[in-house]
């Protein structure tokens, strides 16, 4: 086996054209891992990505990129052993998330083809398996390491080792709750929404114009760039009212009834079905609350913060009856983190308006209303928030931050395991490396002399 793969790798280089200076070489292969070969083109294409994600390298890119994808492949090769798996839902889903952020941020899909040099087709194509060997490594890392289990002795002993410059520092902690009203929007803004989005059906339908084209126009989903396309999903990954009109399509030449959902209101198309999932491109019109409406939300709360002034009722129970913030009125309008779903929370895991309130409140004030984006669904409310907590920046104690000092000693257990794991598996797996390409600094040492 050893010698058949010295003979594919040697075959390899000839190929690549080793007679050819290293800058005119159009792809080559660098290393070879197991049977799987790293392709310089490869190497290129992730260095082009992580500068444009400002994404570190950990020393020359041509050392650590190359290093990186062999490591993943290690670990992809045990996931298969261990029969780990992603859906392809999960995959998509990232996939479309991350095309819709790299085209808002450098402005349009055919600037990011241009800085790809690769059409959208190839570079979703791309994206989607090097986020399912990402996914399936975190699998992987996290079947390695399911069976540890840390008690709170062994928590403390690590915390009694820690050098004192090395004990964390916390940031200060906070829990807040929120009452929320969504500001009444005019029947007059609503029709002329509907009027809009019947017009674009009308257009799609005579032939006059093409859905994807009037999406990426006037669509103000964050998947207009891309057509208005959602990628494919099954139907528990749409909001309820959206998933029952779109998975009733059958004809992708129609355009589906307007929709309305707590996002605004939508026209959709089916693009393909695959059995129980499907790929659907869809335009959403949010509706424009004017300041008046604004104003009169506003008011609103205004009188219900100085009912919670005079103890006419609590917060908890404004909250839960009177709060048009369906994530937060069951526990009374107590805000969690989305990292953890912990009620106390850093400050940067606040939405920014209300970070910068809380910075000057007092435990137990209420602000006065204010405009504020809901983190769901980016449409304007009004809100007042309540400080119910607060934890002030401090360097880290077993007995309050336990919580913390056991999270970090897991990590510190995790990356032991992850770390023989790597050097084990090195030592076992036939790996050779293109002359040139050996030259650099790697983590783990050996590549290469199996």
């Amino acid at each position: 086996m050893k010698r058949k793969l010295m003979t594919l790798f040697a075959a390899f280089m000839t190929c690549a054209g080793i007679a050819q200076e290293a800058d005119n070489v159009i792809d080559e292969v660098i290393w070879v891992v197991g049977d799987e070969a790293i392709l310089r083109s490869e190497v290129e294409q992730e260095r082009k990505r992580m500068l444009y994600q400002g994404e570190k390298f950990d020393g020359d890119p041509y050392g650590y990129i190359p290093e990186q994808m062999a490591i993943q492949k290690l670990f992809i090769n045990q996931a298969i052993i261990d029969s780990v798996e992603v859906t392809d839902e999960q995959v998509d889903q990232q996939v479309e998330a991350q095309l819709n952020y790299m085209i808002q941020q450098i402005g349009s899909k055919e600037k990011l083809e241009e800085y790809f040099e690769k059409s959208l087709s190839d570079i979703r194509s791309e994206y989607r398996t090097a986020i399912k060997n990402q996914n399936i490594v975190q699998m992987e890392r996290e079947h390695l390491t399911s069976d540890l289990i840390v008690t709170p002795s062994e928590v403390r002993m690590f915390y009694e080792k820690l050098p004192k410059d090395s004990i964390p520092f916390i940031a200060t902690q906070v829990e807040v709750q929120i009452i929320a009203l969504q500001p009444r929007v005019s029947q007059q803004t609503i029709d002329g929404i509907k009027a809009r989005l019947r017009d674009y059906t009308q257009r799609v339908v005579s032939g006059e114009s093409q859905f994807s084209t009037l999406a990426i126009l006037y669509s103000e989903d964050g998947s207009a760039p891309l057509g208005g396309e959602l990628g494919f999903k099954s139907r528990n990954a749409f909001v309820p009212e959206f998933a029952t009109v779109a998975f009733q399509l059958s004809d992708p030449k129609k355009v589906s009834r307007i929709v309305e959902t707590e996002f605004g209101y939508h026209i959709i198309q089916l693009i393909e079905r695959r059995g129980d999932r499907a790929n659907f491109r869809h335009i959403l019109l949010v509706p424009k609350v004017s300041s008046k409406e604004l104003q009169d939300a506003q008011t609103a709360l205004d009188s219900i913060r100085n009912d919670l002034d005079s103890a006419k009722f609590t917060f908890e129970e404004a909250a839960k009856f009177l709060s048009s913030d369906k994530h937060t009125r069951k526990s009374g309008g107590l805000m969690t983190s989305p990292r953890t779903g912990s009620a106390l929370q850093f400050m940067d895991e606040l939405p920014s308006e209300v970070a910068r309130l809380v910075a000057g409140m007092k435990v137990g004030e209420i602000s006065k209303p204010f405009i504020m984006k809901d983190p769901n669904t980016s449409r304007d409310q009004v809100a007042i928030i309540r400080l119910r907590k607060r934890v002030e920046a401090h360097k880290a104690t077993y007995y309050e931050d336990y919580q913390t000092l056991k999270e970090l000693y897991e990590k510190h257990l995790e990356e032991e395991v992850i770390d023989k794991f790597i050097r084990e598996k090195q030592r076992e797996t036939y790996c050779r490396i293109k002359p040139g390409w050996e030259k650099y600094d790697f983590k783990y040492p050996g590549w290469g002399q199996r």
